[in-house]
């Protein structure tokens, strides 16, 4: 049975930092494109951060560069580590995997972690 396991949420004051980790199993990811997305109160998910299934490429979306950092080893753990925290940080994290070659080729999501960024 495949799973994505999320930990490392919490509260935070704006400009401290937080290190997501999401742990998966039940396979071999070595094929999959790892991400996280972001849901915000009242707003569509959005995708945060993306390293491919070699580990050579990273994609950030513009408001996280230069303060987030998408990492994976070969143990199948995926991290985010969030430095300079804003409020509009805030949102449930959730980790995803999904196949290089397209999402009909697998596609699996973590329950999520919650970040609550205060001012």
């Amino acid at each position: 049975q495949v799973q994505l396991v999320e930990s490392g949420g919490g509260l935070v004051q704006a400009g401290g930092s937080l290190r997501l980790s999401c742990a998966a199993s039940g396979r071999s990811f070595s094929n999959y494109h790892m991400n996280w997305y972001r849901q915000a109160p009242g707003k569509e998910r959005e995708l945060v951060a993306r390293i491919t299934w070699s580990g050579s490429a990273t994609y950030y979306t513009d408001s996280v560069k230069g303060r987030f950092t998408i990492s994976r080893d070969n143990a199948n753990m995926v991290y985010l580590q969030m430095n300079s925290l804003k409020p509009e940080d805030t949102a449930i994290y959730f980790c995803n995997a999904r196949y290089y070659l397209g999402a009909s080729g697998g596609d699996y999501w973590g329950q999520g972690t919650e970040v609550t960024v205060s001012s």
